[in-house]
């Protein structure tokens, strides 16, 4: 799955249109390498997103096309 489309549905970004323009600017991260919107993104990807002065670090724990909101944390684990 695209990474612009993962975060939107994992609700980590609200719309695909701040996650496409968030990995434009160099702010999200896949395994510590800085990625673009098309990037795949897989089972046990760590992502890292650079929201201002704070980070958010998440574990992809599973990946589906389309969640309802009260599951769309069960598909990623926050790291400390």
């Amino acid at each position: 799955m695209r990474l612009d489309k993962f975060l939107k549905v994992s609700r980590l970004i609200k719309r695909r249109t701040v996650a496409n323009e968030a990995c434009d600017a160099g702010r999200v991260m896949i395994n510590d390498k800085p990625a673009k919107a098309s990037a795949n993104v897989k089972m046990g990807d760590v992502i890292e997103i650079a929201f201002g002065n704070k980070s958010v670090k998440v574990e992809v724990l599973d990946v589906q096309e389309t969640v309802k909101k009260d599951e769309a944390k069960e598909l990623y684990r926050y790291i400390t």
